[in-house]
């Protein structure tokens, strides 16, 4: 069964693309929330700083292995949709939120059992340690709630819906900035300034009202419930199989990033301060970038399903240049207003220098990240888990940390660093080409 490429529109493009954008980049707009109010605390920014990235680096880790089961159960329900026969599958998504849950609590619970001996892991020593133990303590507890706000972006993403997922992000993104400001610095005679802790406490909160909001719509504007007629779904062993390669790959890329946050922090408190600061901007537009990767993903999924082939190289065409244009939009903006975005994340000038330095390292490999992130979303929806997993291990054990450690003995700092992160990017992008021109290419050519 084949369909003609003129189906595959600019609209139907970004209709998920969008919205999956602004949805996308809630998690990262807590942390980059987080960072430019703690880096402005009065006396003790820069080791508030330097807490939140330390600790913020831990739950990015976290949520991302456990958060990749979204992509795993957005591609099953697409590849179900695509095929028409998305009432077979009703019953999974109740059972695989229900394991990520439990899954969560072990990890919150074993998080915090040793939490000591993680952040000594990550260098946090003497009065940095007890920074990142107090605002650890409470964020922590943030990790579960985000997996069932995720669980529930998997359901509406499956079924090419990004619209509720954008409208519950942006309320708690919006309810996050609101209680930051709220929170770090008070309010004279109604609420104490909280410092560092308020920031945790004002991201927990809007992670609670996320995950709420989440359960409500799933409930008001699907089919899918959360409930258990006993019988395991056929298809959860198919789910699991998925989770645990997409659990192995991002284990391999949190490897090279907490790598790179280690470090930096070994450098000073004033290079990871720096380091954070890249780090959540970098994130941030690789986020921005991430909504045409969505589409890429769900619409390359449901194609998949309805064995359209041809329409998946002409996804692969069309999101990869509308990706590229987003991606030197955001060099150029970048490029035009690097000079104050440092003193916004940071009143420390030393930070704000070191930062400077690496900032056209970071930016430069815009285009280039575009690129790899919209083939890691198509593979995604195309259920190729496993060779994600086999891409990701080897790009980093044996790219990106051989890479940082000869440059930290070359003595080029975050410079390094950076670069590594540019020769990581590359070996993904030219892994994920190769096999999408072997295996896709031909298919499309016999549609």
């Amino acid at each position: 069964m084949s369909s003609s490429t003129n189906h595959i529109t600019r609209r139907s493009i970004f209709k998920i693309a969008i919205p999956a954008t602004i949805a996308g980049i809630a998690e990262p707009l807590l942390s980059l929330t987080d960072t430019a109010i703690v880096g402005n605390i009065p006396e003790t920014g820069l080791m508030s700083l330097a807490a939140a990235g330390i600790v913020g680096s831990y739950l990015s880790m976290l949520i991302w292995v456990l958060g990749q089961s979204r992509a795993a159960l957005a591609s099953l329900i697409a590849q179900y949709l695509g095929r028409g026969e998305l009432r077979e599958i009703e019953d999974l998504p109740a059972q695989a939120l229900a394991i990520n849950i439990v899954m969560s609590l072990l990890l919150v619970l074993g998080s915090i059992a040793f939490m000591r001996p993680i952040l000594e892991l990550m260098n946090a020593h003497g009065t940095l340690l007890e920074y990142c133990e107090s605002y650890f303590r409470i964020r922590i507890w943030g990790f579960p709630l985000t997996l069932i706000t995720f669980g529930v972006f998997g359901m509406f993403r499956g079924l090419q819906n990004t619209l509720w997922p954008m409208l519950i992000a942006a309320v708690g993104a919006l309810l996050n900035v609101g209680l930051d400001y709220l929170f770090v610095f008070g309010w004279e005679g109604y609420v104490p300034a909280m410092y560092l802790e308020g920031a945790a406490w004002a991201s927990l909160i809007a992670q609670g009202v996320m995950a709420l909001m989440s359960l409500i719509l799933m409930y008001r504007k699907t089919n899918f419930r959360i409930q258990f007629k006993g019988a395991i779904h056929p298809e959860l062993r198919r789910y699991v199989k998925m989770s645990l390669h997409l659990f192995i790959r991002t284990l391999a890329l949190n490897a090279a990033l907490i790598y790179s946050v280690k470090t930096a922090t070994a450098l000073g408190n004033e290079y990871i301060g720096a380091h954070t600061i890249a780090f959540n901007l970098w994130l941030f537009a690789a986020f921005l970038i991430d909504g045409f990767s969505s589409a890429a993903n769900l619409m390359g999924g449901k194609f998949l399903g309805a064995k359209q082939y041809d329409l998946l190289r002409e996804l692969v065409k069309k999101t990869s240049i509308y990706a590229l244009i987003l991606s030197l939009l955001i060099m150029g903006m970048g490029i035009l207003f690097y000079e104050p975005i440092g003193y916004l994340f940071s009143n420390d000038p030393k930070a704000v220098e070191i930062f400077k330095d690496i900032f056209f390292v970071v930016i430069l490999f815009m285009p280039l990240n575009a690129l790899a992130f919209i083939y890691d979303g198509l593979f995604k929806g195309l259920g190729e888990t496993a060779y994600l997993r086999n891409v990701l291990l080897t790009s980093s054990f044996l790219g990106f940390i051989p890479f940082v450690y000869i440059t930290v003995y070359l003595g080029w700092g975050l410079q390094g660093i950076w670069l590594g992160f540019g020769f990581w990017i590359l070996l993904r992008y030219i892994a994920l080409y190769l096999k999408f021109r072997l295996k896709f290419l031909p298919l499309a050519r016999k549609a």
